[in-house]
């Protein structure tokens, strides 16, 4: 039973909290719970207050399948505050569904066909290299586009008689990922858990188009220096001896 503080031993607090005993001995091993006032060599008490924050360890666990080592940094940065935790993490939801609000109703792989004019079974090649990928209900808005740009290289006459195929659109996927989780996690990082949730939408819908046009332009950027580079060079005045020879 709690004593006259009330505060809990290690069995009460893991039954308040719904997990085992053996679950809080983990968590205060990784460093996810403070130590309790010890009153012998084998008792421990604990304030109540940790049953909510053992609670929420064990959800983000289970439902957002976090590494304990995470779940330590987010608990460190608020102060090992439950409900700051998870205010900030209903923000960090709020952001991604609004990333994801404009992709429309999903299409069926025959519409996305006779929408585009790509042959079924090139759009079977791009979901099979992970180009494209219907998720619930069908496919995407963005994977609509990425099948219209396939189009219109197909009739530019970028196709397999060229030896273009989904092989080559599947070799931007690594670097898109990449840049794809830095965005987020620099969104993340600016907004999530520095501003209020209502605070931290409004950012993030003034921010994303503004980013994205950054974000193009800087590859814009890349390719001219890329071309620059690879561009043979003479050297000055070359073109003026080599008239002069003639």
């Amino acid at each position: 039973m709690s004593d006259e503080r009330g505060r809990l031993k290690i069995s009460e607090l893991a039954e308040e909290a719904g997990v085992p005993v053996a679950t809080v001995r983990h968590y205060l091993r990784e460093g996810l719970l403070p130590e309790g006032e010890k009153t012998s060599r084998n008792m421990a008490y604990y304030p109540p207050e940790l049953v909510e924050r053992i609670r929420l360890i064990k959800q983000l666990q289970e439902e957002r399948f976090m590494p304990l080592r995470v779940i330590g940094e987010l608990l460190d940065r608020e102060d090992g505050d439950p409900g700051r935790l998870r205010a900030e993490l209903e923000a960090s939801d709020r952001v991604y569904e609004l990333a994801i609000s404009d992709q429309g109703e999903p299409i069926g792989a025959a519409e996305l066909a006779a929408r585009t004019g790509v042959p079924a079974e090139v759009i079977a090649a791009l979901e099979e290299v992970d180009v494209i990928g219907p998720g619930e209900g069908g496919f995407s808005d963005a994977d609509a586009r990425i099948v219209e740009a396939i189009a219109n290289f197909r009739a530019g006459g970028y196709d397999e008689s060229i030896g273009f195929t989904v092989h080559d659109a599947a070799r931007f996927l690594e670097p898109l990922d990449q840049l794809a989780g830095r965005e987020l996690t620099m969104l993340a990082d600016k907004l999530v858990g520095r501003h209020e949730p209502e605070r931290v939408v409004e950012l993030y819908e003034a921010g994303i188009d503004p980013l994205r046009s950054l974000i193009a332009a800087m590859h814009d950027r890349a390719v001219v220096r890329e071309i620059e580079r690879r561009r043979p060079r003479t050297e000055p005045g070359a073109a003026e001896a080599g008239g002069a020879e003639q």
